[in-house]
């Protein structure tokens, strides 16, 4: 009992050391190198040579990376908006109601999940090019849309389903309109779930890259992950600022994760008692 007590206080500790080294560890390699002056002839050594903001400074002033950054978060809070409230009428609908074709919506719904991304590129560009919208930010919000209400209509529709009708009769009797329930009653009881959807598509804007690059023909209208490629040379690559941009990227998707902690862990641990 002993040993199997010990190894058990020792073991448990020791994985999630582990787990913790395996996971941060390429975030510790980005920030280090990001700040080592030397970074082109660092090597496999574990610390940076010192600590300097050149990069930094190279990737803001020469790289233009405020303006990538700008349109990044440009087209990740419309795409947030915008999915979110689709995603959500869109989930009541199939949840609640009842219609033709009901079932054959759910289908075409998990059929377009399946399908990579990269066999989308192509449509996608062809369908844009017709409606004059290459070039453009707002096109490119749309694309996010529609990439992102796939998985948020289906994960909503769960946190939909299991609000009790009950609840809902409820307010009716007590005189709601069916507006004054959604906002009131319904709203917040599915608020978690529309939180987890958020960070999802906020992330599927904020990191994408492919639709990006060939949508954008004006470097001016690039989004931080498009920004990044102008480090990579044909014959040579500029770590130190590629990790400094991978840097400045990641920073606010940090500071979002932080103010939607709460409600993602609570979305998620309700979906899963739910589901």
């Amino acid at each position: 009992m002993k040993r199997t007590s010990i190894g058990s206080r020792i073991g448990l500790p020791a994985a999630v050391a582990g787990l913790l080294i395996f996971t941060l560890f390429p975030v510790y390699w980005m920030m280090s190198t990001a700040l080592d002056p030397r970074a082109a002839s660092r090597g496999s050594d574990i610390l940076p040579s010192g600590v300097s903001f050149e990069h930094f400074s190279r990737v803001w002033n020469e790289g233009d990376f405020d303006r990538y950054l700008l349109n990044s978060a440009v087209v990740g809070l419309g795409t947030i908006l915008a999915a979110a409230a689709l995603s959500l009428f869109a989930a009541v609908a199939v949840a609640r109601f009842r219609f033709k074709f009901r079932t054959s919506v759910l289908i075409m719904i998990l059929i377009v999940q399946m399908v990579p991304l990269e066999a989308l590129v192509i449509p996608l560009f062809l369908q844009m090019r017709d409606y004059e919208m290459l070039n453009s930010l707002l096109g490119l919000t749309i694309v996010y849309i529609a990439l992102s209400l796939p998985f948020a209509i289906w994960t909503l529709r769960g946190f939909v389903a299991t609000v009790p009708k009950e609840v809902e009769e409820a307010a009716y009797i007590d005189g709601c309109t069916w507006p004054r329930m959604f906002w009131s009653v319904l709203l917040p009881l599915v608020a978690p779930g529309l939180v987890a959807t958020s960070v999802f598509a906020f992330i599927t804007a904020w990191n994408e890259f492919v639709f990006a690059y060939t949508f954008m023909k004006d470097s001016d209208k690039y989004t931080a992950a498009v920004g990044i490629y102008q480090f990579f040379g044909e014959n040579d690559t500029a770590w130190g600022p590629v990790m400094a941009s991978s840097t400045l990227i990641t920073l606010p998707v940090l500071i979002f994760f932080v103010i939607v902690q709460r409600r993602l862990a609570s979305g998620l641990a309700a979906g899963a008692i739910k589901g």
